[in-house]
């Protein structure tokens, strides 16, 4: 189903389109490729909404720094001093988080309309990042699809093209609470996850990945998240052809229970102590599929260089149950 959402201030309509399968009801915007709603069952049987959104477009555009549910692109997370060089020569996009660049730049594809295509049990969201958008070179075109299962998993691949040497790191940002309302901190966490990446205090990683043992950052067993965490999880897969599991959070209050699969390196777990206007702080969990943070400027970490003649895929899964 679609329907207008919201008219830009230029005039340019954003529609929403809503998916329903598996038990599952999600709503999407044409702007940003926005998760607006993930509406699903607890074990009785009571439909709740487990992602953090606003009721209107006027939400989304008086508060952009949440990137409530919205595609990231082109590059998530931070490049280090807003700089990075490829085949010898120098690009600086946008700086928009004190000296770096964070989740594409001022405008990025978080604050895009896309074109939205229907598919089969979901949609095609496509558009085309021309050449110096937000300081990154070549017209790059990406397409994400955003397609849900017989049980109701929502299942985004990614996929883009470019027409001259770039870097891409796309991501979702979507807020999870299990419970539909409340703080998360009670929430339990596992991941598949031996090391992570520490940081300095711009958030940029240090040195190379530490391991998690006897650290706050050891998610191995499940555990509850608390507070205090915007860091980058080497998962122990690696960079995989196929999505495998990587994370799995539990409500125990509700029984929902999030699973997450994804073809992606790294995740970032961000407990969402910066929330503020109409959420506050560790009202959601984001869990972001990715490569690593700066990754440009870090040859020893997995590349984000995208060349003419390559295409860029990946995949990840988010699926819900309750006991």
């Amino acid at each position: 189903m679609n329907e207008l959402f919201g008219t830009l201030s230029d005039g340019t309509p954003v529609h929403r389109w809503t998916l329903e399968r598996g038990g599952a009801r999600v709503r999407v915007l044409s702007y940003g490729g926005i998760v607006q709603s993930f509406e699903v069952p607890d074990g009785a049987g009571w439909t709740t909404d487990v992602v953090l959104g606003f009721p209107d477009l006027d939400g989304y555009l008086a508060h952009p720094e949440p990137y409530l549910g919205a595609v990231i692109g082109r590059y998530a997370n931070r490049i280090g001093g807003g700089r990075f060089t490829l085949d010898d020569r120098t690009y600086a996009p946008a700086r928009n988080d004190g000296p770096n660049s964070l989740h594409g730049g001022e405008r990025g594809f978080d604050k895009r309309v896309w074109e939205v295509t229907p598919v089969a049990h979901g949609l095609r969201l496509s558009r085309v990042s021309p050449h110096g958008e937000e300081g990154f070179p070549g017209r790059l075109a990406v397409t994400v699809t955003y397609t849900l299962g017989a049980s109701g998993a929502l299942r985004i691949a990614y996929e883009a093209v470019t027409d001259a040497p770039t870097v891409v790191n796309l991501t979702n940002h979507t807020y999870w609470n299990l419970g539909g309302s409340g703080h998360t901190g009670g929430h339990e966490l596992r991941l598949a996850a031996s090391r992570y990446t520490p940081v300095d205090a711009d958030l940029i990683p240090a040195g190379g990945p530490a391991d998690v043992a006897g650290s706050r950052f050891d998610f191995r067993t499940a555990r509850k998240t608390g507070s205090g965490y915007d860091h980058n999880f080497v998962l122990d897969k690696g960079l995989t052809g196929a999505a495998e599991q990587v994370a799995e959070l539990h409500d125990p209050a509700s029984g929902r229970t999030l699973m997450v699969a994804t073809t992606e390196p790294g995740l970032q777990l961000y407990t969402a102590d910066h929330l503020s206007g109409p959420f506050f702080p560790g009202a959601g969990i984001a869990l972001e599929t990715q490569h690593f943070p700066d990754s440009p400027n870090r040859p020893d970490f997995p590349s984000t260089v995208l060349r003419p003649g390559e295409v860029f895929r990946s995949e990840t899964v988010y699926a819900v149950s309750a006991a």
